[in-house]
């Protein structure tokens, strides 16, 4: 389960708007007149500021870069199995990602952060934490047993099971029909005699949901404070996948090449595509969101064609796309 940004300078004493990256300053006071107000359908020259430039990029692109990164590090991570258990693997995603974020957000800044943040936020930033630390554990766990495409596939049955729960349309009811077929021919074509792996990605489908979920309510405040409270949680994801992943990643410590390789499965993995899912979230509705998902499973196939050479058969085709048509047809709304 999907980084890209640049430095951008910071002023602290202005608070982000919803749709603007934060520490992006507002224009400083000119002599042009008061009463000239700006043309805002004209598009940006190409000598524009890059602040300017990065204010009108469309949330579609932070989600299509997610699209690509989110598989693209799981593809990478298959390339270590022979060498680190996946557990270790997902330990050294997990904890370089958290450096990273670490280094990018300063843990003094983070630390301020936490303390002046309510107790219901910190439980969900807990919680988040966990989940991200369970979710990549079981997605590793089962795709080291079963075909990416399959476990990208499968995983979206969550989202479609929690729409068509939240609001009991016809709509919903017709896509949660797709996904189940979809996924119920995927576990045949698949995962027949690979139990763990068919508990691993069904298990790996339920937290995929329960990061959707928590994953709006991090980036509800939308900026950079989505990406501080990302960057927490991952520093909690880290502490809590430790007892289960450290041994397995110490074929590693010793071997600077492995170790790096690992940290770029991290980079790829955790940072690109969480921090551009934030950024998509905070602008774009849940019912937008939710329709672009629909693109993930076809991204698995093709990256695990392109990377892992993992070439799907005309039943997995079919199982694929009827996943994707009921991502794509739910909706989280009545209308």
């Amino acid at each position: 389960m999907q980084l890209t940004l640049n430095a951008i300078k910071y002023c602290p004493m202005q608070a982000p708007h919803r749709n603007e990256p934060r520490g992006a300053c507002p224009a400083a006071a000119d002599d042009s007149p008061a009463d000239t107000p700006p043309a805002p359908d004209t598009p940006p020259a190409a000598d524009a500021p890059p602040t300017l430039r990065r204010r009108r990029l469309p949330p579609h692109a932070y989600f299509l870069v997610s699209a690509v990164f989110h598989y693209l590090g799981p593809a990478l991570a298959v390339l270590l199995f022979g060498q680190i258990a996946p557990l270790g693997v997902a330990w050294l995603r997990i904890t370089s990602a958290a450096v990273l974020f670490a280094a990018w957000r300063r843990p003094a800044r983070l630390w301020r952060r936490w303390r002046a943040s309510a107790l219901q936020t910190r439980r969900l930033m807990v919680a988040f934490g966990i989940v991200l630390a369970a979710m990549n554990a079981c997605f590793y766990l089962a795709i080291a047993r079963v075909p990416l495409a399959t476990v990208g596939a499968m995983e979206f049955l969550g989202p479609v099971v929690l729409a068509a729960l939240g609001v009991r349309t016809r709509r919903n009811a017709a896509a949660l029909g797709l996904a189940v077929a979809g996924v119920a021919l995927l576990s045949e074509v698949q995962i027949t005699g690979h139990a763990a792996g068919l508990a691993f990605s069904l298990a790996n489908c339920v937290l995929f949901a329960l990061y959707i979920v928590l994953g709006h309510r991090i980036a509800a405040e939308g900026g950079g404070t989505g990406i501080d409270r990302l960057a927490m949680a991952m520093l909690i994801a880290a502490v809590a996948i430790t007892p289960a992943g450290i041994a397995a990643a110490a074929a590693a410590f010793t071997r600077p090449l492995l170790l790096g390789a690992g940290c770029g499965v991290g980079l790829c993995s955790s940072v690109i595509p969480y921090v551009t899912d934030q950024l998509a979230m905070a602008r774009l509705s849940r019912a937008a969101f939710a329709l672009l998902m629909s693109l993930l499973p076809a991204s698995a196939t093709v990256i695990g064609v392109i990377v892992l050479h993992q070439l799907p058969r005309l039943p997995e085709i079919i199982g694929i796309a009827l996943v994707a048509g009921g991502v794509a047809l739910r909706s989280e709304t009545a209308g």
